[in-house]
């Protein structure tokens, strides 16, 4: 661990809002994670990235905190992104349900446990339908005790998959049943998940969904931890993966699986050249190349690293920094 970071125990939030075709509104819900209302700095906050996407109108903001001021900073940007965003209005290729559409919370390090994530993501989903009267939750993850059912399998339990949820089969875990304006939001806590997207040079969304289909973790011959869609962006099919930690050391090919450690368990996760290599692989036997890889935010090495040297830096809005600081 860098010197800087002794007494630090970091927590990740990469908070998933309905909105990217107006990037004002989602740098204003950025700002409210590290800035209280006055204007203050948030301690021991900061904001390493904001990832939009135009086809998808959706945005993903990486917050970084100290487990004890993580839950101030992502109501706060949650309670500025529900009164700037209306479902009633939303269009996007990505399938969603709530202005907030996920608030999944990791620990960054062996100093916080997952169980210390669950704990401030449950809080957090009291205090967003405290804060934020009709908005409504549901649990996932360590976050939803005992069961544990992870994000997949709880968005198929919402009808997230499907074109048009019937709302009012919804039985949230915690709050109302959903409104139209703010939808339904997905709290939970895990190891960290990375999100990684490679682009297919098709138009072809069924081509899409067999390559999606092949790679997903419950494929024989899938990749462990890898959880898939395949979406129509910017003229081509985009396989747009959730990457989420998995137990015990791995390799392919010879190589390693990044790997970490929380609470004494090493975790590793599918590396995106992996997850490349393997859609190129299936999208050549089609006839067709690949466009390029995008990571949504880091790998849980660079979000820990990047984020110990902004706070040692007193540099809340990374995000804008970032290109001029070396670290």
């Amino acid at each position: 661990m860098a010197s800087g970071s002794l007494g630090r125990r970091l927590v990740a939030c990469l908070l998933n809002v309905s909105e990217a075709r107006r990037k004002d509104l989602v740098e204003s819900v950025a700002r409210a994670a590290v800035y209280d209302a006055r204007g203050a700095r948030r301690e021991e906050t900061t904001v390493l990235n904001i990832f939009n996407d135009h086809d998808y109108n959706r945005s993903v903001i990486t917050i970084v905190a100290s487990i004890d001021s993580i839950r101030e900073a992502v109501l706060s940007a949650c309670e500025k992104a529900c009164g700037l965003i209306d479902m009633r209005n939303h269009t996007g290729v990505h399938p969603c349900m709530g202005a907030v559409d996920l608030i999944p919370i990791y620990p960054l390090g062996e100093e916080v446990a997952v169980e210390d994530c669950a704990k401030e993501a449950r809080a957090v989903a009291e205090g967003l339908t405290e804060r934020v009267p009709g908005s409504s939750v549901f649990l996932f993850g360590w976050a939803d005790a005992p069961l544990q059912r992870g994000l997949a399998q709880r968005r198929r339990d919402m009808g997230w998959f499907k074109k048009t949820a019937d709302t009012r089969l919804i039985r949230p875990d915690v709050g109302p049943q959903p409104q139209k304006r703010y939808g339904l939001t997905g709290v939970g806590a895990s190891p960290y998940v990375m999100n990684c997207n490679v682009t297919v040079d098709t138009r072809d969304i069924a081509a899409g969904r067999d390559i999606a289909a092949a790679i997903r973790e419950s494929a024989p011959g899938g990749l462990p931890g890898v959880q898939v869609l395949a979406l129509p962006h910017e003229g081509a099919v985009e396989i747009a993966c959730n990457v989420e930690s998995v137990k015990g050391s791995r390799a392919a090919a010879g190589q390693p699986w990044p790997s970490f450690s929380i609470s004494g368990q090493t975790y590793c996760h599918a590396p995106a050249s992996l997850i490349t290599e393997r859609v190129a692989e299936l999208a050549g036997r089609r006839g067709v190349g690949t466009k390029g890889t995008a990571l949504v935010g880091f790998t849980p090495a660079e979000c820990r690293g990047l984020a110990e040297g902004a706070l040692s830096r007193g540099i809340a809005e990374f995000w804008r920094e970032r290109r001029r600081v070396h670290m």
